[in-house]
């Protein structure tokens, strides 16, 4: 009784696997034929997919792939003739391909009873995948123009895991020419404008390897640790870039800025000078120098001799001029406090009258500062600061209406 039970559950599981089998060869034979109904092939593949007993079969997932590659093929077809193909439809079905051939090239390469290796279907996924590639290249450039980053960037990973496949190895579709340095490029762009940063990094660290507007790669990737505040990262980046692009004053500015935000003033004003010897006109490059003199090092003499420099090549920077009449003025307040703290009236007088003379000096840069930019409150509190110690009585009570708007 017993070998009689077994005898038919070995039965019904051949008759299972005979019918999973059959259906795949069915749907294959639909997907190929004169009109092809793709839905029915997909759904019949679809559960050999997940069937035990056809599952780790090759050519079921061949079939997958072949099903989805029949359909581009059909869509492919009209643009080739002039016709309009439905572009969702022939770009899904060629996205679908890569996974499942995948898949197929896997359990067709596993060794047999006796440990050979037959495939049976490589031939046929290497001249497919071969024959499509370019199409990838296609379909991320459809949908990075309707700006569906997600989709596009899935286009242009598969040409690039295609190039990457050991089948192709030595061959034209695994050339690293100017297709794959775009599409790498574009693909790192496209993981940008996606909200998984750490995919963006790795794409745009991928793509920093290759020359083919390199110098964006570069920024892009700084602007990514910037926002993951991974300074580590972000000065090592910097530093290569500015390395690789000597000329790009991008990399150099960042690392100043970088080196000022963390303190290390000295290591600013080397790269600072660095800048200098480069654009020695850049009157911006003498005001953030006197600003990191000024308060990162309080050195206010090297400060003041920055700012004029500043001035010197643009009198008209008014950042310069309040930035010069701030130090004078912040001096001036000084003095005035160790005055206040001597008990000798003649020292203090002496003490008072040197900040006076602080006073004097800023008063020009801020009243230049505040006629070109009269809105700024930061120039008139400064300018009632002034004139409130120079005893100017009638130009404090004029700031004063000006700043409660009279």
């Amino acid at each position: 009784m017993k070998r009689v039970l077994l005898t038919v559950a070995l039965c019904v599981a051949a008759s299972a696997s005979f019918a999973q089998k059959k259906d795949v060869n069915t749907a294959q034979s639909i997907a190929k034929g004169t009109n092809p109904d793709f839905t029915e092939a997909r759904n019949l593949v679809k559960g050999a997919l997940t069937n035990a007993e056809s599952k780790d079969d090759a050519k079921t997932w061949f079939v997958a792939g072949f099903v989805e590659n029949q359909q581009f093929d059909a869509e492919r077809t009209k643009q080739i003739l002039g016709q309009k193909p439905n572009e969702p439809v022939m770009y899904e079905a060629l996205l679908n391909i890569l996974p499942y051939f995948e898949k197929a090239y896997t359990l067709d390469n596993q060794p047999n009873e006796k440990g050979k290796v037959k495939p049976k279907f490589v031939k046929d996924i290497k001249g497919i995948l071969g024959a499509n590639h370019i199409y990838y290249i296609n379909g991320g450039a459809y949908y990075f123009d309707q700006k569906d980053y997600k989709k596009a960037y899935s286009f242009f990973d598969q040409y690039l895991k295609i190039s990457d496949l050991d089948m192709f190895k030595g061959e034209p579709v695994a050339a690293r020419d100017s297709n794959f340095m775009t599409v790498q490029f574009y693909a790192a762009v496209a993981a940008t404008q996606m909200e998984d940063k750490k995919l963006a990094v790795e794409s745009l660290e991928r793509a920093k390897a290759f020359d083919y507007r390199r110098n964006d790669v570069y920024q892009y990737l700084c602007y990514e640790y910037e926002q993951a505040k991974d300074t580590v990262n972000l000065e090592k980046t910097l530093e290569e870039g500015l390395n690789l692009f000597p000329e790009e004053q991008y990399y150099l500015l960042s690392l100043i800025n970088n080196y000022i935000y963390s303190n290390r003033n000295e290591k600013a004003i080397e790269y600072l000078n660095t800048a200098i010897a480069k654009t020695p006109n850049n009157a911006q490059l003498y005001d953030v120098m006197g600003r990191v003199y000024e308060t990162g090092l309080k050195d206010y003499t090297k400060a003041e001799e920055s700012f004029k420099k500043a001035l010197e090549i643009d009198p008209n920077y008014t950042d310069a001029l309040s930035n010069l009449g701030r130090v004078f003025y912040n001096q001036g307040v000084n003095k005035q406090g160790e005055a206040n703290m001597i008990n000798d009236t003649k020292k203090y007088q002496q003490e008072l009258a040197v900040a006076k003379d602080f006073f004097k000096k800023a008063l020009p840069y801020f009243e230049k500062a505040h006629q070109m930019k009269p809105e700024e409150s930061e120039y008139m509190i400064a300018l009632r600061g002034i004139y409130y110690n120079l005893d100017m009585g009638d130009k404090l009570k004029e700031i004063e209406a000006k700043m409660n708007g009279n």
